[in-house]
């Protein structure tokens, strides 16, 4: 049990750090799509060996989700399919044309949206679409993202047949109210069918989406949800805290605040599912992340190779993250750029021979480091302070008060975080945020706990 003044203290909207700067935060006044070819360039030829890593969002969904923060468009009509497919693949002979030879791949991963609200044939021929000319990682990996409900075995066999090992499936909660009220509807022999499918193919990793803080939950349902997750035995587990913004995303709005678990309420389920997870044999592997020994994830985080970018953690690190579709966001690193967020939008400007990128961040020097710095805090845990840079001190000043509450332990150039500080490792992330603590903007993120 943490002390209540400590939630109450360390309970700010905080950023996820998905990236440095974080998109609220981003200078798209000095972006342009000019600089960041040039720059997704220079990162292609310093890093080609390795491969890169392409993210594909798939917006369509067939209900709303009332707890989702992603860009989504609810629509019945699988016609839609084929004509999102036909820019995806134009966007990518546009990267295609940019980079001017062909492009070793590292990784794939489909989100969303509903990637399985495709069509089996129409997954089949986007993915043959972006391989056509490419070259392959022996260690390639391919994943996505599914809805139990609709994960068909042909699915399964497609993705499959076409290299895909892992599978993300979306569960957040098993309780039929908390379900009703976010909208989200699949019980549990949904799952172990797509999980027995899964496992009858040869998938290698599967792994749960659960959230807590949901409408309505406490300690008995969120007790439920685990133990029937657990009891799956799936090889990863994502554990993470539900995002309240409704000025964001007003189909938030159909439950108030009254009906969420907050502060000491909302971290006991945290601290809950976390002791059952643990319990079963997984491995804390970042914030929110449990994985079991053998996953590849776990193996990660042990070698120090464990990354985190827009997808959350990932077992490897590519400097150049392409992504295609709406709303997704590019990474070369020292440059970051998001595509439009509107199909309309989107189609219109495919169609008129344009990347749609509409937005982005040209990285500083300074920016780099503090990148490094928030990246080794999520993944590695501790932080060594580059000798001479402008802002150590300021940065030590700010974690005074968290080394005084037991968050992190701060050793000459070093900082660690502590076990009880792995609870609050977003707002020690923020002490490095020179753009943030720089920023008067308020409402941009999500509470801590």
């Amino acid at each position: 049990m943490f002390d209540k003044k400590l939630i109450t203290k360390y309970n700010v909207a905080a950023p996820r750090y998905t990236s440095y700067p974080t998109v609220p935060l981003w200078e798209n006044e000095a972006f342009n799509s000019e600089d960041w070819i040039n720059r997704l360039k220079a990162t292609y030829c310093a890093s080609k060996a390795g491969g890169i890593s392409i993210y594909v969002h798939l917006p369509f969904c067939e209900s709303l989700c009332t707890y989702c923060g992603c860009n989504t468009r609810i629509t019945k009509n699988h016609a839609v399919e084929t004509p999102y497919i036909d820019r995806l693949l134009k966007e990518w002979d546009m990267y295609k044309l940019v980079i001017g030879e062909p492009i070793h791949i590292n990784e794939i991963h489909f989100g969303g949206g509903t990637p399985t609200f495709f069509q089996a044939e129409n997954l089949h021929r986007l993915v043959v679409g972006l391989l056509n000319g490419a070259t392959l990682s022996e260690t390639a990996s391919f994943s996505f993202e599914a809805h139990p409900a609709n994960t068909s075995k042909t699915h399964l066999q497609t993705l499959y047949d076409l290299g895909f090992r892992r599978l993300s499936l979306g569960i957040q909660d098993f309780d039929p109210q908390v379900q009703y009220l976010i909208n989200r509807h699949q019980t549990v022999e949904d799952v172990e069918r797509v999980m027995q499918q899964a496992r009858e193919i040869g998938y290698t990793s599967i792994n749960f989406d659960l959230i807590y803080g949901l409408p309505l939950q406490t300690k008995s349902t969120v007790r439920d949800t685990v133990e029937k997750s657990l009891a799956l035995s799936p090889d990863r587990i994502s554990f993470y805290s539900y995002a309240h913004v409704p000025w964001i995303k007003p189909g938030q709005r159909r439950f108030t605040e009254t009906d969420l678990p907050t502060g000491q309420d909302k971290l006991d389920l945290y601290m809950l599912g976390k002791e059952m997870i643990e319990a079963q044999g997984y491995k804390d592997v970042g914030m929110d992340h449990f994985a079991q020994p053998n996953d590849e994830l776990f193996i990660a985080s042990v070698q120090g190779t464990l990354h985190r970018n827009f997808m959350g953690y990932a077992d490897r690190y590519t400097p150049l993250l392409i992504g295609l579709g709406v709303s997704s966001i590019s990474d070369a690193w020292t440059a970051l750029a998001q595509n439009v967020k509107t199909v309309e939008k989107y189609y219109e400007m495919i169609d008129a021979g344009e990347l749609p990128v509409v937005k982005g961040h040209l990285l500083t020097e300074e920016d780099v480091v503090l990148r490094r710095y928030i990246l080794d805090m999520m993944c590695r845990g501790k932080v060594v302070l580059i000798p001479d840079f402008q802002w150590n001190d300021v940065i030590l000043e700010r974690l005074e008060p968290l080394l005084h509450d037991g968050l992190v332990t701060i050793t000459d150039n070093r900082i660690e975080v502590t076990s009880l500080g792995k609870s609050f490792l977003r707002n020690i992330c923020m002490a490095f945020d020179q753009r943030l603590q720089l920023s008067k903007e308020q409402k941009m993120f999500s509470q801590a706990i």
